[in-house]
């Protein structure tokens, strides 16, 4: 069914392409610009197994994104100016502001050269304690299990369970199962799970977990770029909407206060983890804003309006899918008519 799904909304998107509706419909529904949403960025791999590559893009597809945004006119900004532009009047020209998720070793190894080399401003969303080097990548030693072994066992809610993945296809369908049962789990049971699987199945999650993650000494050499900006997404990752209200709290404030310490700058811009529509409530976004915050982004697709349209703590992002990689795609993405509501057909008699 998602395959399905994906292959319709390419369709859709080619459609608006070569018809030139997205043109059309621009003006209209493109807002004051786009934020883009990316997490990891590396070269591409040959491995069968690739449950997250659609959170990835290569270093080159990246450099032809922005060297497009620049080709297409777009004003290539940093998120304080992308929220000042969501609550000014509109301005002739849209703008892109790319933000990074995640914090990972392959964003100092792969995306900031390009970045630099094309010297745009960047927002980076660190959650801090990977960095500190104790958070856990409970996703990525789920794909390392699932990519190794063809019978996995772990405790769901109480019970033993065994499952038998042989080929490519039960691997990715146990990977969405156990992904999507793991995220909603609150942050002890979450790592209760996870050590135990990793346990099991000889898996090093302290080693992993540093190991995919920029550490101080990393971010130390970004401090000195006047075109990064840094923004926190909590402490350790988790959905807020698996927390008590003060937990919650308490994951903002402290995320922002060790970024803060750490960077010896203020840390005004926020990212909800996972940032999805069941990853936070109302009450979060509430809670950003009294945190301090200038701004929180969400995973939402989606584009910026302009004159305070848009909710600057629930701003919407783009996130490309790096299994498609065509420019084409995103121009349509960005103009917006994707996001639009579909406009009733006029008869003859109307």
């Amino acid at each position: 069914m998602a395959s399905e799904n994906r292959l319709l909304r390419r369709a859709q998107m080619e459609l608006a392409y070569f018809s030139g509706a997205f043109r059309l419909r621009q003006r209209e529904v493109g807002g004051a610009g786009v934020i883009l949403r990316f997490e990891r960025v590396r070269p591409a791999r040959t491995a069968r197994f690739q449950p997250l590559k659609s959170r990835e893009v290569t270093p080159k597809f990246l450099h032809r994104t922005i060297h497009a945004l620049k080709r297409w006119n777009y004003d290539i900004v940093g998120i304080d100016e992308a929220c000042r532009r969501a609550v000014a009047l509109p301005e002739r020209r849209r703008f892109a502001c790319l933000t990074f998720d995640g914090g990972t070793k392959d964003f100092i190894r792969h995306a900031y050269p390009v970045l630099a080399g094309h010297d745009v401003p960047f927002t980076l969303y660190l959650p801090t304690a990977f960095p500190d080097g104790v958070g856990e990548a409970w996703w990525l030693a789920l794909e390392d299990v699932i990519a190794r072994e063809s019978r996995i066992s772990l405790m769901i809610e109480g019970r033993e369970q065994h499952f038998l993945v042989p080929k490519a296809s039960d691997k990715y369908e146990l990977f969405d199962v156990l992904f999507n049962w793991m995220r909603k789990l609150p942050p002890p049971d979450l790592s209760f799970a996870i050590n135990d699987l990793a346990q099991r199945y000889s898996v090093d999650l302290a080693l992993l977990s540093r190991g995919m993650s920029l550490d101080w000494k990393d971010l130390a050499k970004l401090v000195a770029d006047p075109k990064v900006t840094f923004g926190c997404a909590t402490v350790n990752y988790p959905a807020l909407s698996n927390l008590r209200e003060s937990d919650a709290r308490r994951e903002m404030a402290m995320g922002k206060a060790v970024a803060e310490t750490a960077f010896r700058r203020d840390v005004r811009h926020f990212a909800f983890p996972f940032g999805d529509r069941e990853s936070f409530r109302r009450q979060h976004v509430v809670m950003a804003e009294e945190a301090g915050f200038a701004s929180a982004v969400s995973t939402i697709s989606g584009v910026v309006k302009a004159q305070g349209r848009t909710n600057l703590h629930a701003l919407p992002r783009i996130a490309w899918d790096g299994r498609v990689r065509s420019l084409r795609m995103m121009r349509v993405l960005l103009s917006g008519v994707m996001f639009a509501p579909v406009q009733p057909t006029r008869t003859a008699r109307d």
